[in-house]
């Protein structure tokens, strides 16, 4: 089930809402902390995601990867430090929150698509009810995207009468809709079947090569190496090491990224 390579995308804009310089920085986190309960799960977290790059995010299970995410657009608070998104900083809450959140894309492992509502209408109420957007124009949108990610022909489908990985598709399409700044995408490979993370990547691949500027958190490894510009590592709450795909995986400096690796090469 390999639709998705109809992705050699024509560029449908994925960067209209990123109006700037590529390689300036848009997601700038200072210091960051936070807790759950006594779990420090996050621990003095500093860095900066450039316009147009693609940073994967990858360490053990329990090392506060998908903490950052959420932290990213504020689905986790944090204790303390400071997140900035284009050089506004993350408001508590109210309608700041909610505008600034329209500029994040997120792409969670569950899809969270709704369930009563078809694929078209999960991808244009987003634009119609948060950006005003005409109904006309949304759906027309929609149908662009949906075609771009390779399941226009689903969109009168309520999901669960889609595979898992065209519902993941649609999820994509559904942040693309919003026309955001920068995607997030936090594990969103991990409760598909084997078969279905190839359609999934190949539109993360095509996404990352547009220029979208991309947060991904997940553990295929070919991906991080085919499309990151740079592969964070964390472990235990830190970040131990950043560097090019290339020269994480062929010369690990830390001893925990090395231990990773060689775990993960030994399987």
């Amino acid at each position: 089930m390999t639709d998705a390579n109809e992705t050699s995308l024509t560029p449908v804009t994925a960067r209209s809402g990123t109006a700037g310089t590529p390689g300036e920085p848009l997601v700038v986190l200072s210091d960051v902390n936070k807790h759950f309960g006594e779990l420090h799960v996050l621990k003095d977290i500093n860095l900066t995601v450039s316009r147009g790059e693609v940073v994967v995010v990858i360490g053990p299970s329990g090392s506060g990867k998908s903490t950052l995410c959420r932290a990213i657009n504020r689905l986790e608070p944090i204790d303390s430090g400071t997140i900035t998104i284009d050089g506004s900083h993350l408001p508590e809450e109210g309608k700041e929150l909610a505008r600034l959140r329209a500029d994040v894309g997120m792409v969670f492992q569950s899809f969270n698509l709704f369930a009563h509502k078809s694929i078209l209408e999960n991808v244009t109420l987003g634009p119609i009810k948060a950006k005003g957007v005409r109904s006309a124009d949304a759906k027309k949108r929609a149908m662009e995207l949906l075609d771009r990610v390779g399941v226009a022909n689903q969109a009168g489908k309520h999901p669960a009468q889609l595979s898992g990985g065209q519902q993941q598709r649609v999820a994509i399409a559904r942040a693309l809709a919003m026309q955001p700044k920068v995607m997030l995408f936090d594990e969103p490979t991990s409760a598909l079947d084997p078969e279905m993370i190839t359609e999934v990547l190949d539109v993360m691949t095509a996404l990352a090569k547009e220029g979208m500027t991309m947060v991904v958190v997940t553990h295929e490894m070919g991906f991080a190496r085919k499309a990151a510009d740079r592969v964070v590592f964390m472990d235990a709450g830190q970040i131990v090491e950043e560097s090019t795909p290339e020269e994480f995986f062929t010369n690990p400096k830390s001893h925990r990224a090395q231990d990773f690796l060689s775990k993960l090469l030994s399987h």
